[in-house]
């Protein structure tokens, strides 16, 4: 593992992306900030944090060896590898809420954004982002944030936590390579915030239905059991789960 760790950056993914162009990388080559001028989430959200508190990082992995169609499942193991890490650290209470949020007692702890490079129709690479709320307590205008110290009570280290959090990933990437999809997947659903419970949905017009989640197909979209036992496939613009 080669860590490249800066001070403030527009965004590690970014600064990964540019560094990935110019070079061939090191597998599970890391990039941290103690700041991020633009951090970037899901569906162009933007990801704050207070300098030196939180992990800031992007890792580029090679998974060359994936099919694009199988590319959710670097999204579910990175989801397992961030979550195994916060249990290994004695955090209560995760669950995984679509496709890829980390909570700690329902409220967010981490994000995940994962950008694939592409070439000739094939998966060569991929740049994993992610934020772990780590010794940060307060967050201003966030009621739905949390931090490792907030749940804990204990100060962690960012360096042991993207130790374990690598490792976790070098773990279940490697399980994909030994072909054991389904397990990845099993534990996945097990994770997911809200299976099997009674959750209200808003689709892409604004309005709300309810539905149970029964887990996730192949390609990532969420599988929700809506009235009349009919089971339907949602995917990220599609539907957002209101709890």
């Amino acid at each position: 593992m080669h860590i490249i760790k800066l001070n403030a950056i527009d965004s590690t993914n970014t600064f990964l992306r540019r560094l990935s162009s110019d070079k061939r990388l090191e597998d599970y080559t890391v990039v941290t900030a103690e700041s991020q001028l633009k951090g970037r989430g899901q569906m162009g959200t933007s990801w704050s944090s207070q300098p030196g508190k939180n992990l800031m990082a992007s890792v580029f992995v090679d998974v060359s060896f994936l099919t694009i169609k199988y590319s959710f499942w670097i999204s579910m193991v990175t989801s397992l590898a961030i979550s195994k890490a916060l249990k290994d650290f004695h955090i209560s209470n995760i669950k995984v809420k679509w496709p890829n949020d980390i909570l700690a007692d329902q409220k967010k702890i981490s994000g995940i954004l994962i950008e694939n490079v592409i070439k000739n129709n094939t998966l060569q690479g991929t740049i994993i982002g992610f934020g772990i709320n780590i010794n940060q307590v307060h967050f201003d205008n966030l009621p739905l944030a949390t931090s490792m110290q907030k749940v804990s009570g204990k100060h962690n280290s960012i360096d042991n936590v993207l130790k374990k959090i690598i490792e976790n990933l070098q773990f279940y990437m490697n399980q994909l390579k030994e072909d054991n999809y389904q397990s990845i997947k099993t534990l996945y659903e097990t994770e997911l915030f809200r299976k099997e419970k009674p959750s209200t949905f808003k689709n892409e017009e604004g309005a709300l239905f309810s539905g149970f989640i029964k887990g996730v197909s192949n390609s990532g979209h969420l599988k929700v059991l809506v009235e009349d036992d009919i089971l339907k496939e949602f995917d990220l613009k599609e539907v957002k789960l209101l709890y």
